[in-house]
Parts: structure tokens; sequence; C-alpha cells
């Protein structure tokens, strides 16, 4: 027996298998139903026989009496043949109850065989022409053949059919369509209904509210004339009952929707096309933009390395310290921006083939030479070149540093060596000795040894010139011929002093034998004043002499070295004044013998005041020595206190960073919250990173005095500044990452339609499984994931092969890992439908009327002008043999959408 009243409890398979009602329910309804107004059955027998016979026409009969014409189960058998379109069982042709009972029954079986339960009602009560019964009957034959197809949005039949009136009628004043029997007592929703679909057939600003009876007659009318619809109701019978009957109402609003069926195909198809087009244009924008912003950032790294593989030194202190402060300004100023473009195009990269997996289009393939690994290989080459010129200016200006050292070394040295030997040649080319008494001869000659022993000491000065010459040339020093030329000056006069002395030498000795000896005074006195005063000489240069260092201990070793040089000069003090007691003793033995003294000692020049006078001279140097040093232990003490300073933040920075690079790791796979709130944290957590920056300025500053006090190493820290850059440019980057890959996921959740529990579960699974935290799943943790989830993927006979075709999807370069996108990928295909390349071609299929072909006129009436536009530049032609002028390949375009591999 069959359940004929199911409007409001139903269930429908998608592919019709099966139709639910409660028969209880349903049938006291319909009791309740006939109680409470016998105008529905008068509108359940107009509408019904009408419905019929819309059907029956076809093949060329119809009823009259909808309960006996019915009763021997011929045209009942008629009715399911044409609806159904199928061969019923042969009936029996005999005029006996029998054989009108088998006929139903064979009706009824036939209903019972398209997934209707039959409850309640026999093949007895029909052929005894029950009313009740038999439109219960046709209202489940209605509901089954005519309504239960319907569905907008994956809703219920009835409620799939309410949808699609509020749809159409939607835009039209007065219509409110909420049920199938008030809303439509005015007759202005089939009139809408009609206009939506045939305007020229309706004139609706003329229709009025309240003139309900010609306002349905009017739709009544004009659907009988130009629709096919039959007219299945009176006006009167509506509009004079309180509650229209709901079933015969979706019984004739079921007529108009499948009369306007194919326009609503139309407007589907339109739809998904106009969808699809949407997505390739937003796509093919961010392509563009990934290509500028790629061939923009590869032309400021083409043009920057050329400028850091310079290598062309500059002459002067000053010309490279312009150069240290340029790359200053690039790593401050030009570098930054930089950064930030290469991390959002990695970024746009990312977002891009997410949205272009998630649409099932081919992945994005930039062109030649701006793939993010072109563009990380051209940073890796711009990074490497940036180190390489940073040492290179480092060690040019320690070599300047050090060539400007030398050269006033080298002028300083030449200069005392100069004034030394201004006069001697003069001296040594007289010929004082040719009349000089013999006392006079022996002390020329006394006096030559004295020379003779200042000249050897001060061989020592002269090969330090030369050595000091010959090390600017190997420095290449830009300034060495002048310097070569006054060493070369300095060595040729050497050895015209050392050709000189050699001969006055042999001069005097041929002359001594004619003469005396000398006071032994002025000799002892030559001979002890001489290297004194070459001491002092030597002392007095010691504390002239420049020098440089590059640490506290460096200093501290010449203050040490000082204090040693102070602690002797009691002691040269004392050969100072038994010095000067030798000639007083000389002036005594004169003045107490009368001799009557030439003058100065005739074995030396070297005077008591002048020693005096270098004595005094070495006591003053010795305080400005002192000076000196401590000033340039302040000095050192401040570059301390600079690489202490810079160590204790960096110390600080540094540990910073790795963790924070640990806890964005550590976020990146827990689980707090949707995911919108941990977009918002992980936001939150880059804005306190972002705050963290005047940290990084404050280091720059103090690695900047660091530099500009040429300080190159620190023993109180092994971060340097490269370091920390690298590291806080990773930071940002990695933030910056995992923000992307929250945004992704938020994107694929939305696209596929994954509930924020679907994919907390996903990540749990995910995450108990990673047990090394590294964001990817080896093949057996992987397959035990899956297993967690419900998939038979250990079965002995099937489960090897469900896995290796599902590794083939979510690892498709066999890398032997499994992300967590991949992962959230394939979950969301497995789950959720998408549009392919073969939904498009039926789409534009039907936009074509099954044409193999479009036309141009055919796209522009049913898509908006602008992707209308849009696929009217990118069809090929359509070359068939069917083909007219202008006609347009769709099947090509669609395919080139989604790629071959999706066909």
């Amino acid at each position: 027996m069959v359940d004929y009243h199911a409007s409001n409890n139903q269930a429908y398979s998608s592919g019709g298998q099966s139709v639910y009602m409660d028969p209880r329910e349903q049938e006291n309804d319909w009791d309740r139903d006939l109680l409470l107004d016998p105008a529905w059955e008068k509108q359940q027998r107009k509408t019904f026989t009408a419905w019929c016979n819309s059907h029956l026409r076809k093949a060329g009969t119809q009823i009259e009496n909808i309960e006996e014409d019915f009763r021997d189960g011929l045209k009942l058998m008629l009715l399911l043949e044409v609806i159904s379109g199928e061969r019923l069982p042969k009936p029996e042709r005999g005029k006996m109850r029998v054989h009108k009972i088998n006929n139903v029954n064979k009706a009824l079986d036939f209903i019972a065989s398209k997934g209707v339960k039959l409850v309640s009602i026999g093949a007895e009560e029909i052929v005894d022409g029950n009313a009740k019964m038999t439109l219960g009957m046709i209202w489940t034959i209605i509901l089954r053949f005519a309504i239960q197809d319907i569905s907008v949005e994956e809703t219920s039949a009835k409620e799939g059919l309410l949808l699609w009136c509020q749809r159409k009628t939607a835009p039209y004043k007065n219509v409110n369509v909420q049920n199938f029997h008030i809303s439509w007592k005015d007759g202005l929703a089939f009139n809408a209904l009609i206009h939506r679909h045939r305007p020229e057939l309706i004139d609706y600003d003329k229709l009025r509210k309240d003139d309900p009876l010609t306002n349905l007659n009017n739709a009544f009318e004009v659907a009988e004339k130009y629709l096919d619809i039959p007219k299945m109701m009176d006006a009167e019978d509506i509009v004079g009952t309180l509650r229209p009957d709901e079933k015969a109402i979706m019984t004739y609003v079921s007529c108009f929707y499948h009369a306007f069926s194919g326009a609503q195909k139309a407007e589907t198809a339109a739809n998904r096309i106009c969808k699809v087009l949407a997505v390739n244009q937003e796509n093919e924008h961010l392509m563009e933009d990934y290509e500028k912003l790629a061939s923009d950032l590869l032309e400021w790294i083409r043009r920057t390395i050329p400028w850091l593989e310079n290598r062309a030194p500059e002459k002067t202190m000053a010309e490279m310290q312009q150069k240290l402060e340029d790359f200053r300004d690039y790593r401050r100023v030009h570098k930054p921006p930089k950064v930030q473009e290469k991390c959002q195009l990695e970024i746009n990269f990312n977002t891009l083939q997410t949205k272009l997996r998630l649409s099932n289009r081919p992945a994005f393939m930039p062109s030649e030479g701006r793939m993010v690994s072109d563009i990380n290989g051209s940073w890796h080459n711009l990074e490497g070149a940036e180190k390489g010129y940073e040492e290179w200016l480092l060690n040019e200006i320690r070599r300047l540093e050090r060539l400007d050292h030398l050269a006033e070394k080298f002028r300083q040295k030449a200069t005392i060596h100069e004034s030394w030997t201004d006069g001697k040649e003069a001296m040594l080319t007289q010929k004082d000795y040719e009349t000089a008494s013999l006392s006079e001869v022996k002390a020329l000659l006394r006096k030559h040894e004295a020379f003779e022993s200042d000249l050897a000491a001060h061989q020592d000065r002269v090969e330090q010139i030369a050595a000091i010459a010959q090390e600017l040339n190997e420095l290449d020093y830009y300034d060495s011929p002048s310097v070569n030329a006054r060493c070369q000056k300095i060595c040729e006069q050497w050895d015209a002093l050392g050709s000189l002395t050699q001969s006055r030498r042999e001069s005097l000795e041929r002359t001594e034998k004619q003469l005396e000896s000398i006071d032994e005074l002025y000799l002892e006195y030559a001979k002890r004043a001489a290297p004194f005063n070459n001491w002092m000489e030597g002392a007095m240069e010691d504390l002239q002499d420049m020098f440089i260092v590059h640490n506290i201990d460096e200093i501290q070793g010449l203050i040490t070295a000082h204090e040693q040089f102070k602690s002797t000069l009691p002691e040269a003090n004392k050969e100072r004044e038994a010095i000067q007691a030798i000639q007083a003793e000389v002036q005594k033995i004169a003045q107490y013998n009368g001799i009557k003294l030439s003058g100065s000692n005739p074995y030396t020049t070297i005077t008591p005041k002048s020693i005096d006078s270098k004595w005094d001279k070495v006591e003053q140097l010795v305080p400005k020595r002192d000076q000196a040093l401590q000033e340039e232990l302040a000095k050192q003490q401040s570059n301390d206190h600079l690489r202490r300073k810079f160590a204790s933040q960096a110390n600080i920075v540094g540990p910073w960073i790795q963790t924070k690079m640990e806890e964005i790791g550590r976020i990146s796979i827990e689980m707090n919250g949707t995911l919108e709130d941990q977009l918002v944290n992980l936001r939150e957590y880059e804005q306190s990173i972002i705050e963290y920056k005047p940290n990084i300025d404050q280091l720059e500053g103090d690695h900047q005095l660091i530099q500009e006090a040429l300080i190159f190493d620190n023993k109180y820290t092994s971060y340097t500044m490269e370091h920390l850059r690298v590291g806080w440019e990773q930071l940002l980057t990695t933030i910056a990452r995992t923000i992307n890959e929250i945004e992704n996921q938020i994107l694929t959740r939305d696209a596929k339609g994954i509930s924020q529990e679907q994919l907390h579960e996903y990540r749990t699974s995910f995450n108990h499984f990673d047990k090394d935290h590294s964001g990817a799943l080896m093949a057996e943790e992987f397959k035990a994931c899956l297993i967690s989830l419900g998939y038979d993927v250990e079965n002995e006979k099937t489960g090897d092969a469900e896995f290796n075709r599902i590794m083939g999807i979510v690892d498709p370069n066999n890398s032997g890992a499994v992300t967590f996108q991949a992962f959230i990928d394939f979950m969301s295909r497995e789950t959720t439908d998408t549009d392919t390349a073969d939904q498009v071609i039926a789409s534009f299929k039907i936009l074509a009327a099954d044409k193999n072909f479009i036309t141009p006129e055919e796209l522009r009436r049913e898509l908006p002008p602008d992707q209308a536009e849009y696929c009217i530049a990118r069809m090929a032609p359509y070359t068939g043999p069917d083909a007219v002028p202008g006609a347009l390949d769709y099947m090509s375009f669609s395919t080139a959408l989604y790629g071959e591999s999706d066909l």
C-alpha cells in the first residue's frame, strides 16, 4: 500500500533510490485536511485531473472523473508509462474485478519500484472508487515524478521548489512567497513567475493586488495559451477559500518549474561559467603582479651586484671611509625594502598556487628566470657579493691605515737622518789637518773616530728607512715614487759619507805619526760623551716615535716598556754627571797648570752644553710620552667599552631571535582556537617582533661606532652584526610565511567548505604523528595518520594500492615526506566537490543549445559583458564540419582553463 501524503516528512536520495514518508502521520493529515475544508478536495480533484490529462493527452486520451476513470487500472498504467517513459507489464483486458485489481497492482508495483514505500493503500480501494485513496495515490505519483527531482542548493524537493519561487519572484513588488497556499491567493506570484521568464507575455505593472480574480485568470490563461500548462484550478475556488490547498498549488507550480527548467539550466550554466572566469581573471592578475615584482627585484639585484663586486681601491683613508659609509647606507636604507619585497613575493607566489590548486587550475609557472628559486639564487649571489665587499672594505681600510702609519714613520726617520747628515760632507772634505799641530792632528783623528762611531750608530736608522720604503712599495703605497726618490737620495748620500769617512781616516792616519798624543781626558770625555749622546738621541727618537695599537693589551705593553725606560733614567743621569765631571776636571787641570785651552774639545763636537740641552729635551719628552700613552689607553678603554656595549646587547638580541624562531616553529604546529584566532595571535606576535626593531637599530648604531673607531675584533661576543642581521631577516620572513600558511589554510577551508571541527581533527591527527615537529610526515607516519582518520590502507588486498594512490597525490615528487598543506589539500579534495573542466564544458554546451560551438552573440546574451568579452578574446575559432561564421571553440577553452590532465 502507498503513503500518498508526504509533503512535509520526506527524504530523497540524490539518485532517486528511495522516497520515505511517515504513512501514519501523512494519512492522519489527509483525513484532517478533508474534514477541515471540503473545498480542498474539490481543488485537488480539479488540479490532479488537469495534471493527469496534461500527460494522458500525449497518449491521445484523458479522464473525466479521477476516482472512476482509474478504477480498471488501464489509464493508470498508461499515465505511469507516459510520465516515466518506461513500459509497464501488459495489462489485462478483462472486465472482471480480478482483472481490474491485477492492473492496479501492476501500477502500484511500478510505483514501489521507484523507491516509494506503499503503506495504507491497496488496489481494492482504487478499484472500489475510494476518492480519498485515489487522490492520495495521484499525489504520491506527482511527488515522485514531478516534484522529487526539484532541488535548489541541495534542499528537499518542497523546500527546493519554494526556494526557486522565492528567487524568481524576489524583484517583484507585492510578492512575498513564503508557502504554497496563502502566498499565491492574490495571483501576483503566478504572474511574476511568468513575467520573469517571458516578460513579453504579461504587463506586470498593470496588475493590482486588490484584484486577485483578474490576476489569477490572467496567469492561468497565459500559461495555458503560451506555455502549454493546462488550467488546473479555478480562480474563484482559490479566492473563495480561506487557505488554498497546498498540494494543488504545489502541483500547479511544479508545472511552471518544468516549463521554465530550460531557462533555469541556462542560468545555472551561466553562473558556473561566470564563477570560473572570475577565478581565472583574478589569477591572471596575480600572475602579472608576480612577474612585475619578480622582474623589478631581479633588476635591482642585477644592478647592485656589480657595485658590490667593484674592488677598485682608493688612495686615501677618507675615500675608503666614504665607500664604507655608502655601504652602510645600502644596508640601512636600500636593502631592507628589498628584503620585504622578496618575502612578499614568496607569499604572493604561495597564495597564487593555493588559489590555483583550490580552483583545479594548473600550477603557475613563472617565465624563465623568474622562479622563486631563481630569485633565491640571485639573492644568494647578492649576499655573497655583499659579504665579500664588506670584508674587502675593512681590509683596505686596515691596509691604508698601515700605509699612513708607515709613511709618517718613514718621513720622521728620514727627517731625523737628513738633519744629522746636514753638513757632514763639508766636514769630511775639509783639509784642517794640513796646518794643524801634532796635538791638533791627534785631536782630529780622535774626533774622526768618534764620528765613525756615530756613523755606525746611524747605520740602523738608514736600514730602517730602506726597510720601511720597501714595505711601502710592497703594500702599493700611492706616493711610492716620492718615497723611493727620498730613500734613494738618503742611501746615495750614506754611501758618499762612507767613502768620505774612509778617505779622511786615511789622511789623518798618515799625519798621526807626526803628532803627539792628546789629552786623555778629552779623549775619555769624547768616548763617553758620544755613546751617551747617541743614547739620548735614540731615546728622543723613541719618545717621539709613532705607535699604533688595536687593544688594551698592546697599549699596556707600550706603557710597561716606557715605565722600564723611565727606570733607567737615574742611571743615565749618573753617566751624564760623570761625563760632565770629566770636562770639569779638564778645566780644573788647565787652570791649575795655567794651560790655555784652544776652546772646544778637539776629539768631539759634543759639548757639555749640548749634552745638558739634550738631557733637558729627554726630560721634557718623557711626560709628553706619558700623556700620549695615557690618551691612547683611554682610547682603547673607550673601544673596549664599545665592544662590551655591543656585546651585552648582541648577547641578548641573538638568543632572543633564536628563541622567537623556536617559538614560531612551535606555534606553527600547535592549535589554539580557530584559524582566525591563530591568525590574529600570529599577527599580534608579528607586531611584537616588529616592535623589537629599535633594539636592532640600536645594535646597528653601536656597530657603526665600532667600525668608525676601526675596531675589528670583539672577544666579548660570538655574534657579529652580519649574523644578527641575517637572523633578524630570517625571523621576519619566517613569521610572515607562517601567517601566509594560516591564510592559505583559511582559503582552503572556505573554498572547500571544510568545517572548523574537521580542520581541527586534521591538525590534531597530523601533529600527533609528527613526532619530531618537523612539519612533515614520513610515509609510515602518514599511513598511521590515515588509519586514525578511517582510511582502509592496511587491507591485505587493496591497502597497498590505495596507500600508493594517496601518496601519489600528496607527494608527487616522491620526496618521502607529506607537508600539512598537501595533507589538507588531499582531505579537502576527498570530502568536497569542485568545478571541473567537464562541468564547465557541460555549462557552455547548455548555453550553446547542445551545439559543439558557441557564437559571440550567445555569449553576450548569457554572460555579463566583461566576462563575455573575456571569453570571446580567448576562445579559438571553431573549425568543425558544422561550423558557422564566427563560431568559437568552447571545449578547447575549457580544457585550457584546467589543463589537459583534468580531462
